[in-house]
């Protein structure tokens, strides 16, 4: 199933503001979505649906700093977000970074530095959920293995013979060589420098075996 196509949500309480974006963008070729505060956004959203969000920092009630706090508890890839102002502040800039905000932009936005800044936040948000989905596969070859298998994976990534782990483990070579086999089959490696890449890949804390 291919995925939808990317769209640009844009959240201020300002129509004319929602108006003017939705004409800039939609002239370049972008889907965009428009939300007059936090909160209807919040209700309609899908952390599966790519793209990214255009927020107005200064809005009534959920202000654009805690829809971005909201936003990180959600399922899925994180939204990349694109903040504007129409007054420049420096420490809610600094606050709207460190949460992950792609850029922070003051009203009136030009918009040349504007579509530079989206383009660059629509590829952000494919690369991480194409890193997500790898990673979700990754852990789901993972969990297909039996627990005398995970224990072989761990002597294998740490280079070490089948002999070896056969000694360690107090069971047949053969069946050191059987596990082996059912590993890496799994695991749909076909060497051990692909085996230890994907391992590395999950971040797993693979303890040698007793």
């Amino acid at each position: 199933m291919s995925m939808p196509k990317p769209t640009v949500f844009v959240i201020d309480d300002d129509v004319s503001v929602l108006t003017a974006l939705a004409r800039l963008l939609a002239a370049r070729g972008y889907e965009t979505r428009t939300f007059s505060s936090p909160s209807a956004f919040l209700e309609a959203h899908d952390p599966d649906f790519p793209g990214c969000a255009i927020v107005d920092v200064a809005m009534p009630g959920l202000n654009g700093l805690e829809l971005q706090a909201a936003l990180k508890g959600s399922d899925g890839a994180a939204r990349p977000i694109i903040f504007v102002t129409g007054r420049g502040d420096i420490s809610t800039s600094v606050r709207a970074m460190k949460g992950g905000a792609i850029d922070f932009l003051t009203k009136p936005i030009d918009e040349t530095t504007l579509l530079d800044v989206v383009a660059a936040a629509i590829e952000q948000d494919r690369s991480s959920r194409a890193d997500w989905m790898e990673r979700t596969d990754l852990m789901g070859r993972y969990s297909l293995l039996t627990m005398r298998e995970r224990e072989v994976l761990s002597h294998v990534v740490a280079g070490r013979l089948n002999k070896q782990i056969a000694a360690d483990l107090g069971i047949a070579e053969k069946t050191i060589k059987l596990h082996r086999g059912r590993v890496m089959s799994k695991m749909k490696v076909r060497s051990l420098a692909e085996l230890v890449r994907l391992s590395n890949r999950l971040g797993l804390d693979l303890p040698l075996g007793r």
